[in-house]
């Protein structure tokens, strides 16, 4: 392809992330032009409601009110995303999904093939089954499974930066996710990937992050979701640490908190998802900066969003959103 001409009308690429709870249907889609380093814009976003208990936890109990809430917010999107049709990921609640980070040293086939010829992954997916079996304890035929190379940077002694990376395995019991599949397939739509919950807000959350801050900044990312508050410290491209609460290892939240930077000094800390539900913890977000001793950023998709036609401002506030939002940035970064 030749030099990029600004007469050109700019060629983009659309995907889009639906978040289904027992709130609704959050669909968004998002575009990215085909330069290298073009921003993400947000180009559409829309809500349909479930009946009551159509979906609890990660059981889709009313198969048919979920396709009827999918095939809604798919028919209100504009012609010009309708190639995000193509590429849409789909969420899993937390409390149904198992998501683990592991470096690809600890799998030397993979890392060799990887070197050699990244299409010949695929051929390993045996390896990746039975890895998810052991982080699970579900016999692999009872097992969905998604997997993605994650780069990581690393730096050798000389100093001379060079790359790894490690592979981020999700897993959810497959009744969860053949659910989602024949909802969507009956709404006319192609899941291409699915994801956790806390792992699609992540994804938002670095994004964002990635664009405010210094690549040098240490930062705390925070997701408050119906299963509790999710943690992680980010040093520069990798997960140093992170965390859960409730655990039994912890005694409150603020205990939770203090052990999340180890010892580290964050620069600043963003946090996204059901904030009042922070309440039930006795902390407000000031309080959690003044534990990890870091301004707390609230994440805000508004920032995202294309400017014409003007999206809902209340829908972009919603914590769906933010993990809508992750979930199609998968799809327009791979």
């Amino acid at each position: 392809m030749g030099p990029w001409n600004p007469r050109w009308p700019e060629r983009r690429r659309f995907a889009a992330g639906a978040d289904v709870s027992a709130g609704g249907v959050t669909l968004v889609i998002v575009s990215r032009g085909a330069r290298a380093g073009a921003p993400v814009r947000i180009e559409w976003i829309a809500h349909a409601p479930l009946p009551r208990e159509a979906v609890l936890g990660g059981e889709v109990v009313d198969r048919l009110a979920l396709t009827d809430a999918l095939r809604e917010v798919f028919l209100a999107v504009p012609r010009r995303c309708h190639a995000a049709a193509l590429r849409c990921a789909m969420a899993l609640p937390a409390g149904a999904t198992v998501v683990a980070s592991l470096p690809l040293a600890r799998f030397p086939d993979l890392a060799a093939c990887v070197q050699g010829d990244a299409r010949m992954l695929a051929s390993l997916e045996p390896m990746v089954l039975e890895e998810a079996e052991r982080i699970t304890g579900i016999e692999r035929h009872e097992l969905a499974v998604d997997w993605r190379l994650d780069p990581e940077p690393l730096q050798p002694d000389d100093g001379l930066a060079v790359h790894a990376c490690r592979l981020t395995i999700t897993s959810a019991s497959r009744q969860h996710l053949e659910a989602r599949i024949e909802c969507a397939a009956m709404a006319g739509i192609g899941l291409c990937a699915i994801d956790g919950e806390a792992s699609a807000a992540l994804r938002a959350m670095r994004h964002a992050a990635a664009l405010e801050l210094s690549p040098d900044d240490a930062y705390v990312a925070l997701w408050v979701g119906p299963d509790g508050v999710h943690g992680w410290f980010i040093a520069g491209d990798e997960v140093v640490r992170e965390m859960h609460y409730p655990a039994q290892e912890h005694a409150d939240l603020v205990d939770a908190l203090r052990a999340l930077p180890g010892g580290d000094s964050p620069d600043c800390g963003l946090i996204a998802g059901r904030l009042a539900m922070l309440a039930n913890a006795r902390v407000s977000i000031a309080d959690l900066g003044r534990v990890l001793g870091c301004p707390m950023l609230p994440f805000e998709c508004a920032t995202f969003a294309h400017a014409e036609p003007a999206l809902d401002a209340e829908l972009l506030r919603e914590p769906a959103c933010a993990v809508a939002f992750g979930l199609a940035l998968r799809g327009v970064g791979e």
